[in-house]
């Protein structure tokens, strides 16, 4: 990794600074390689855990990662394209002032009609062509909305209006999975281009419309969209584990940083969740030691 990006990922993610790994074009690649060492030191402790594995998802860039385990994509090209894909993020972002509102809803919230609201009110600014909209679809009553920095205090300061029950900005630099995003597509198209995608051994499923990928092509084409498109997770996990009545569930590893996707799958299904394990790349004790 520290020979794609050019500077030492180790170190900054055990040393930081925590503001440098914060930033879009650093935290990618160490998410990346975070859940790719979690997948290492799982195959070590229960190698039949990988050997038996049917499918794979990975949530925003965790879909490179997906993609490397199942096959399709080399790890060095793979983490060349999310270094590209960061950098051309990053400085998207910094191109307008905007930014991703997580939402817990009541039953009643109508996400769109908050957002059509939310881009008048930027129009009355005399904001041109405003951005907000749903972003990530998390859990049922749950979901981020992305935008221009003004909707997103819009839509916080008229909460109960629009049945929000919590809303929380993320330490995000910009609106990722919006057209705000557009900037980013030409540099990742161009460098997805350039690297050979084989077919995945396993199915992988996509964060654009939640099916399975197809073929070498397709994966190409959407990992383009899904930098300008929502992250359809909750109907993924519906994708992934819709089973007939008294159908025995997987078992399901979140492999890598943090268990926010086990914290989710809790929500979307609670059956499944019960077979959930989480794998952090670091160990406990290898931590104490060092």
């Amino acid at each position: 990794a520290e020979k794609v990006l050019g500077y030492d990922l180790l170190s900054l993610c055990l040393e930081g600074p925590r503001d440098e790994l914060d930033r879009t074009q650093r935290c990618q690649p160490a998410v990346f390689v975070a859940s790719l060492a979690a997948v290492e030191k799982l195959n070590h402790l229960q190698p039949e855990v990988v050997e038996r594995c049917v499918a794979a998802a990975g949530y925003s860039v965790g879909e490179f990662a997906a993609l490397v385990f199942a096959g399709a994509l080399g790890f060095a090209e793979a983490l060349y394209a999310v270094k590209v894909r960061a950098e051309a993020m990053q400085k998207a972002s910094e191109a307008v002032p905007s930014g991703m509102l997580s939402v817990v809803g009541r039953r009643e919230a109508n996400y769109k009609f908050a957002c059509l609201e939310a881009r008048k009110h930027c129009e009355s600014l005399g904001i041109e062509n405003p951005v907000c909209t749903v972003s990530n679809y998390l859990f049922p009553d749950s979901r981020v909305i992305a935008g221009h920095l003004q909707a997103l205090e819009f839509l916080q300061e008229n909460a109960r209006k629009y049945y929000f029950k919590r809303t929380k900005m993320l330490p995000v630099s910009g609106a990722f999975h919006t057209r705000l995003m557009e900037p980013a597509v030409e540099p990742l198209a161009e460098v997805l281009k350039s690297i050979e995608i084989q077919k995945p051994l396993l199915c992988v499923y996509s964060n654009v419309d939640g099916k399975k990928y197809m073929h070498s092509k397709h994966i190409q084409k959407l990992l383009v969209k899904q930098v300008v498109s929502p992250v359809l997770w909750e109907q993924t996990m519906h994708s992934v584990y819709e089973r007939k009545q008294g159908t025995e569930f997987p078992y399901t590893y979140e492999v890598g940083p943090g268990n926010q996707l086990g914290a989710i799958l809790k929500q979307c299904n609670l059956k499944a969740w019960k077979q959930y394990k989480h794998v952090d790349a670091l160990e406990d004790e290898e931590a104490a030691e060092t």
